[in-house]
């Protein structure tokens, strides 16, 4: 089967033979995608990467611009191995990003930062809200933890430079009465653990979570990428007898056919 079809409704419909469609099917999954890409134009960028079989997946970097692809790639793990040949390559052909927007990968940030020094990195804002309600819990007990849910609700509705002011005035006062004891505690378990790791990532998120507020062009989310691979996903499932030496150039077919 293949995207839903059976081999005998795709060949009723070409009117080719099942045996020919088959043929003609695994000629195209043979095969390699061609690469063509045009990095001179796009400017501000989305990058992303999504699991597909254990800790491997595609990863992929996208037009802000209009939304479309650049360039993706399957097999990949996001880790520095995987993640510096697939920047530097982009970098060899020509791409010279503005800004990128990121999911908060450390390894892809430091890399992007590497590569192009001048890059504004733009935190995605709702992996920051997600993280952040999941860290704090959604019926939080201790007042520090209410506190700060508080402030994740408010990360997607900050649209101008004085909403930002005031997020920003608002962590403050809470890092002024929380922070420090947070900082000092010795006390364990997973609540108090992942309330610590919460206040982290807050507090290192923040000088990159604002970029787009400077230039609207900049995406405040990575949004765009992840409903791509939604769909990547949904057609690859429908894919039921894909034979796993074939995987790897659907990917690449999938990602040169359909951009957008």
């Amino acid at each position: 089967m293949i995207e839903g079809y059976t081999f005998r409704q795709i060949a009723a419909q070409s009117g080719h033979s099942v045996r020919s469609v088959r043929r003609i099917i695994n000629y195209w999954l043979d095969q390699s995608a061609p690469t063509t890409l045009k990095l001179s134009v796009p400017r501000h960028l989305i990058w992303d990467g999504t699991f597909i079989e254990g800790r491997k997946g595609v990863f992929a970097v996208m037009n802000a611009n209009g939304f479309s692809l650049i360039h993706g790639a399957p097999d990949m793990a996001e880790g520095p191995a995987h993640l510096y040949p697939f920047c530097f390559y982009l970098k060899q052909l020509g791409l010279m990003p503005i800004s990128a927007t990121v999911d908060g990968n450390p390894h892809l940030m430091q890399i992007l930062r590497r590569l192009w020094p001048e890059v504004l990195i733009q935190r995605c804002l709702v992996h920051i809200q997600r993280q952040g309600l999941s860290w704090c819990r959604q019926y939080p007990k201790r007042s520090d933890a209410k506190h700060l849910r508080s402030l994740f609700l408010q990360v997607m509705s900050i649209h101008t430079v004085s909403d930002r002011d005031h997020f920003i005035s608002q962590l403050q006062s809470w890092e002024r009465r929380f922070g420090s004891e947070i900082a000092r505690s010795k006390e364990t378990g997973w609540v108090f653990s992942d309330l610590k790791r919460a206040r982290s990532m807050l507090l290192a998120a923040l000088p990159d979570m604002f970029r787009y507020l400077d230039d609207p062009m900049i995406p405040h989310s990575t949004n765009a990428l992840e409903g791509y691979f939604a769909r990547l996903k949904q057609r690859y499932r429908q894919h039921r007898g894909l034979a796993p030496h074939h995987r790897n150039n659907y990917f690449q077919w999938y990602l040169h056919l359909c951009p957008r």
